[in-house]
C-alpha cells in the first residue's frame, strides 16, 4: 500500500530529472572561417564597433577577455595601423520550456481504491540565454575572415567572481579555433 502511495512522487521526481539537464546545458560553440585566408600573416588587431554587452561591467569582462586570449595566440593590440578588425556582439533570449508531471490518483480507476481524480501540474520555465559573438575581419580588405560564437544560460544572480571566471572561460572556448588550423591546398 505504501508503494502505491509513491508512484506519483515517483513520478514528480523522474520527470524533474529529466528536466535538470535543459536547465544545467554547457556552452555551445560554433565557429567558421574564410579558407582561402593565410592567417599566420595577421599580427595586429583593433578594436571595431560591434553589438556591445548593455551593462558596463559585462562589456568590460568581455573585452578584457577577448584581449587576453588574442595576447595568448601571439596577437597585439595596434590602434594605428592593425591588420585585423575584432568586434563582439551580445545577444539575449529568454528560452521557454514546460514540464509536467501527474500527481493525484494513479493506475486505471484513480486512487489506490478507484475513482480518485488525476491531475497534471505544469511549471513554465524561463530560462535566459545569451550568445556572444566574436568576428574577426582582414583590416586591409573590411573583410571577415573568422567567427566564433557561443551560447549559454544566463545566471543573473552569480557573484561577480563567477560572472568572470564565467566569461573567461566562455571567450576562450569561443576563441579555442583561432587561428584556425593551416589546411593542404
Amino acid at each position: 500500500m505504501m508503494r502505491n502511495r509513491l508512484a506519483p512522487l515517483a513520478i514528480a521526481v523522474l520527470f524533474a530529472l529529466l528536466a535538470a539537464p535543459a536547465l544545467l546545458r554547457a556552452q555551445k560553440t560554433s565557429y567558421d572561417y574564410d579558407s582561402a585566408v593565410d592567417f599566420s600573416r595577421f599580427r595586429t588587431y583593433a578594436w571595431k564597433e560591434g553589438t556591445p554587452a548593455p551593462e558596463a561591467f559585462l562589456h568590460q569582462r568581455i573585452v578584457a577577455a577577448i584581449e587576453s586570449q588574442l595576447a595568448a595566440k601571439g596577437l597585439t593590440r595596434s590602434d594605428t595601423d592593425p591588420d585585423l578588425y575584432v568586434a563582439y556582439h551580445t545577444a539575449m533570449e529568454v528560452q521557454r520550456s514546460v514540464t509536467g508531471y501527474r500527481s493525484g490518483g494513479f493506475g486505471p480507476l484513480g486512487g489506490p481504491w478507484g475513482g480518485g481524480l488525476d491531475s497534471i501540474n505544469l511549471n513554465l520555465n524561463e530560462i535566459p540565454v545569451g550568445t556572444l559573438v566574436i568576428d574577426v575581419a582582414d583590416a586591409a580588405r573590411d573583410h571577415l575572415v573568422w567567427r566564433g560564437m557561443g551560447v549559454k544560460d544566463i545566471d543573473f544572480h552569480a557573484k561577480p567572481e563567477k560572472r568572470d571566471a564565467g566569461i573567461v572561460k566562455a571567450v576562450a572556448k569561443i576563441l579555442k579555433h583561432y587561428p584556425p588550423e593551416s589546411r593542404a591546398r
